[in-house]
């Protein structure tokens, strides 16, 4: 859930006031651990070092992997596919993802284990 801060912002002469909002989103990351053309789109739960592993059938070409982790990820957690960000391991197994719009303790709900 987005939390807004309303900042006040003074002119140079410092007597005109204006008011901006800003947002505040909330973000949680967590390592995955991928398995390409895994047969079956699955988050198969966090392993004993609090990695979430998942399996997609798409295979590692031009980011068609990545892509259906985003989407089975944001399905998985109820967010639009946009609030799901890979920041790392584009290129490899080991992901780093970064999820907006959902609170530490959902994940946790939902994939015990996790390390976050």
């Amino acid at each position: 859930m987005a939390h807004f801060a309303r900042t006040e912002i003074i002119d140079a002469m410092g007597s005109d006031f204006r008011f901006a909002d800003r947002m505040h989103h909330s973000e949680v990351r967590f390592a995955v651990r991928l398995t390409p053309r895994g047969g079956v789109d699955r988050v198969d739960g966090a392993n004993s070092e609090g990695v979430l592993q998942a399996r997609v059938a798409a295979p590692p070409v031009d980011g068609a992997a990545n892509t259906a982790l985003i989407r089975l990820l944001a399905d998985e957690l109820g967010v639009a596919r946009g609030a799901v960000r890979l920041v790392a391991g584009a290129a490899g197994r080991h992901k780093l993802v970064v999820v907006e719009d959902v609170s530490p303790e959902d994940i946790a709900a939902r994939w015990p284990g996790i390390r976050l």
